[in-house]
């Protein structure tokens, strides 16, 4: 019951902010600007790719949740994979959100910047779901 609770609180959490930051579009800087709210709406993947083709993005995402969904179903009715069912839980929140973005809007809303990290990653807006889908994977990956 809790990884599906967690799925589910992920999910709701990213979409109660992404909402908030498209209904107030103003740029906020915490930490020195380490840290940036914005509202960026990204109509690819992971780092705007796919921008082209948003349908193509759209539907290649929603076809990899529900194909996470299923491995999710089956993994909870197994006994122990505590680890494992963590991971998929906070990849199935995270993709869940991304992609209910994608089909009704068509983009993802995006809105966390760390302006004063190294390298290309300054220039990447995050969302809430990104992160639990980089968790949730580096979790899975490693159990």
């Amino acid at each position: 019951m809790f990884n599906l609770l967690l799925s589910v609180a992920i999910a709701a959490a990213d979409s109660l902010i992404k909402r908030h930051r498209e209904e107030n579009d103003t740029t906020y800087e915490y930490l020195n600007d380490h840290v940036k709210i914005v509202t960026y709406r990204n109509k690819g993947a992971f780092l705007g790719k796919g921008s082209r083709s948003p349908v193509l993005v759209m539907w290649a995402s929603v076809a990899l949740t529900v194909i996470l969904g299923i491995v999710f179903i089956i993994t909870l009715t197994h006994h122990g994979l505590r680890t494992l069912k963590l991971g998929l839980s906070l990849l199935l929140g995270g993709a869940f959100s991304n992609s209910y973005d994608r089909l009704r809007k068509g983009y993802v809303v995006d809105y966390i910047m760390f302006t004063k990290a190294p390298g290309f990653i300054k220039n990447i807006v995050f969302n809430l779901s990104d992160f639990a889908i980089i968790t949730g994977a580096l979790i899975s990956a490693l159990h």
